[in-house]
């Protein structure tokens, strides 16, 4: 892969087009935009991160997780577009120093596909099909769409979001450029390659992500008439290594927040990120700038690590560069920075796995809200293959009229159920549940 190629601000539906332009910004600028004006994107503060929505302590939503990543996607791409400049002067006339508005903008979008409750509601998708009251529907769909639902994943369904043609939108969704539509793509395969149920897109998408990845030059890396790989886009690193950066430390500051860790446990994970001078000048730093609460400490070395991390993560991506460009390099960034950060980014990630992410706020939100989405799942698809029925009428009736719930083909109803379900905010998915479960009536 070479760099002049691979950013381009060709947008996907719009390849011929050249239109009028109006003000200064750049194409990917106008991505950016796009995004953050767009309704997917402002569900994305009525969506779970990883504690249960707010009460009187506000932590992280999806909204204010993707707008944080999206910050330190920024200074990634930005200092790797700077290195690449300096190593390549030539590169400063192209288009490579847009690369970290492209990682900015593609980590706004990360998580828009992701449904009601997070991995809760993935998983309660993935089994509705697989081992719940939709599993007899596999006789009567294809292998690759059944793989789809059965491996149903936030990943691939940003994807489609992003790409979909939707009943009365225009050819190619939000129509954005191709080096943004790759960024996002974390796994380049379809499910039915994969062996960890992930994967980067639909089988309805196939053929869109092919154009971007011929346009852009990504080489498939697999043999013919083996399962479908590609290489990996360069700049998913760096959106990956935002995303790791930021859930990683901003749960353990959401943890101290809601008391499940105390301050002298999340100042001492924070700190191991340092060697012992460091630490000392952070400590002493606290002191002179008079910092005696303790929210304002961990808010401080919080900084301090993504600013450690953000650095790192650079420079194993500039370290590594020649791997990363012939698609060969092996695991993530963050797998691969110094080994100090990687040992203390591992407790961390062990921590949380057993204080955080198995508190009883979380869990009790992941319970309730697999019983809420298989539910829905379980009404949605009875109605759609029940259209005749009195009640199947009145809940058709109140899907949107982009999803296609009405076509005479099985596979693009179900998946028209997925996108109406998969595309409800955390509270919207409950009201639903309990309106049409007889729990609550609506109040005029």
């Amino acid at each position: 892969m070479n760099w002049t190629e691979l950013i381009s601000n060709c947008r996907l539906g719009q390849e011929h087009r050249h239109p009028e332009r109006h003000d200064d910004r750049t194409e990917f600028k106008r991505d950016y935009d796009r995004l953050i004006f767009s309704a997917p994107f402002r569900r994305l503060q009525n969506k779970t991160q990883v504690f249960p929505l707010p009460g009187s302590v506000f932590v992280h939503n999806r909204l204010t997780h993707s707008l944080e990543v999206a910050s330190v996607g920024m200074s990634l791409g930005n200092d790797v577009a700077r290195r690449l400049c300096q190593l390549n002067p030539s590169f400063r006339d192209t288009l490579v120093p847009e690369i970290g508005q492209i990682v900015a903008t593609a980590c706004l979008a990360h998580d828009l596909g992701n449904p009601p409750f997070g991995h809760s509601g993935e998983k309660a998708i993935q089994t509705f099909f697989s081992e719940g009251k939709g599993a007899y529907l596999q006789s009567l769909v294809s292998p690759a769409f059944w793989a789809d639902v059965t491996c149903f994943d936030g990943n691939a369904n940003a994807f489609r979001l992003l790409t979909h043609s939707f009943k009365g939108r225009r050819q190619g969704g939000f129509a954005m450029t191709y080096s943004t539509l790759a960024s996002i793509v974390k796994y380049p395969f379809p499910a039915t390659s994969s062996t960890k149920k992930k994967f980067g897109f639909f089988t309805s998408e196939r053929e869109s992500y092919i154009a971007v990845a011929n346009r852009l030059g990504i080489p498939r890396i697999s043999q013919e008439g083996e399962p479908e790989r590609w290489a990996r886009y360069p700049l998913v690193y760096l959106v990956e290594a935002a995303d790791d950066i930021c859930y990683e430390i901003m749960d353990l500051e959401d943890a101290y927040k809601l008391k499940i860790l105390t301050y002298d446990e999340t100042a001492g994970l924070m700190l191991s990120f340092f060697g012992q001078e460091e630490q000392e000048r952070i400590k002493r730093r606290i002191s002179d700038e008079l910092l005696s609460d303790p929210n304002e400490k961990i808010q401080y070395l919080r900084a301090c690590v993504i600013g450690k991390l953000e650095n790192e993560c650079v420079n194993t991506f500039m370290g590594h560069e020649e791997e990363i460009m012939a698609g060969t390099f092996s695991g993530s960034l963050i797998d691969n920075i110094s080994e100090p950060q990687r040992l203390a980014y591992k407790q961390c990630a062990s921590l949380s796995r057993q204080r955080i992410y198995k508190s009883q706020p979380v869990l009790d939100v992941e319970l309730s809200g697999y019983r809420i989405m298989a539910t829905l799942m379980e009404l949605m698809v009875e109605a759609i293959e029940h259209p005749d029925r009195y009640y199947s009428q009145q809940l058709i009736g109140r899907v949107s009229s982009q999803y296609d719930i009405g076509s005479e083909d099985l596979e693009t109803r179900l998946m028209a159920v997925v996108d109406y379900i998969s595309g409800m905010t955390d509270v919207y998915a409950l009201d639903v549940y309990q309106k049409i479960c007889g729990i609550s009536l609506p109040i005029v």
